[in-house]
């Protein structure tokens, strides 16, 4: 399980992508790539990382269900994920 200060400067990093998201397409749109500068850096959306929602960690994350590898393994072996089954043949 990933430091609850990590996950906290990624939620962090989330909501300041949200806010100056307006303003970078616009700066962008007119080419000043000198204010652009001066947004915070967190401000970029290349910056944010794609964590589990239930421990946080970075690595073997499935977009579509929005959790590692380990909790998805566990949550389709108990049957919380519809649809999803072991294979076997």
């Amino acid at each position: 399980m990933a430091k609850e200060s990590i996950k906290a400067r990624e939620l962090k990093r989330i909501r300041t992508v949200a806010k100056y998201a307006t303003k970078r397409a616009a700066l962008k749109a007119a080419g000043d790539y000198a204010g652009l500068m001066k947004l915070p850096r967190n401000a970029s959306p290349v910056r944010v990382h794609n964590r589990c929602k239930l421990s946080g960690r970075p690595r073997g994350y499935i977009r579509q269900f929005g959790v590692s590898r380990n909790f998805f393994r566990l949550m389709a072996l108990e049957g919380k994920i519809p649809g999803i089954t072991k294979a076997s043949w």
